[in-house]
């Protein structure tokens, strides 16, 4: 089978997969979401991550996957909007003078939300440590005793840290 009869099996199995399957996704993320818009839109990218990882072809249960896919992309929408909402909440306080303009606060945000998806993949002890000693401003010796652990557990903890974001950033 030459490589273009390949990709157009793929092609059709992925068409099979949306045409079979968007209507139900939908109304499955509508039901959660209470929102059209987003489901859709959480729908579309559902079926932009199976065409990417090209496995619309060796599905034998789509459902189930295409479920744990938009699952994912739920929580990384409600993460992304609790952390819209805690920075303008900030916004709101600060004096207007002080207030950047839309294009700064949307690199704001970007940011904010690239550094929760890098921290994700941290331990909930590990995540604390190296927030408290990177955004706090700890030394190590009051991040120990904020913990009730020891300084060496922290200096681990923290090379953890920084080894993960490390890796993910290089993603």
């Amino acid at each position: 089978m030459s490589r273009s009869d390949t990709q157009a099996t793929v092609n059709q199995h992925l068409h099979a997969l949306y045409r079979d399957h968007n209507g139900w996704l939908r109304g499955w993320l509508r039901e959660r979401l209470n929102s059209s818009a987003d489901a859709a839109d959480l729908a579309q990218d559902t079926f932009i991550r199976v065409m990417l990882a090209r496995t619309a072809d060796a599905l034998h249960k789509p459902r189930p996957y295409l479920a744990t896919i938009a699952r994912g992309l739920v929580i990384d929408l409600y993460r992304r909007r609790s952390l819209e909402q805690a920075y303008l909440e900030v916004l709101a306080s600060r004096p207007e003078v002080h207030a950047p303009s839309a294009e700064t606060r949307a690199i704001i945000l970007e940011n904010l939300v690239a550094i929760d998806r890098m921290l994700d993949g941290l331990g909930q002890r590990t995540r604390q440590i190296f927030l408290a000693v990177q955004l706090d401003g700890l030394t190590y010796e009051k991040t120990a005793q904020r913990f009730a652990v020891s300084v060496s557990t922290v200096r681990k903890h923290l090379a953890k840290g920084m080894l993960h974001c490390l890796l993910m950033d290089e993603e």
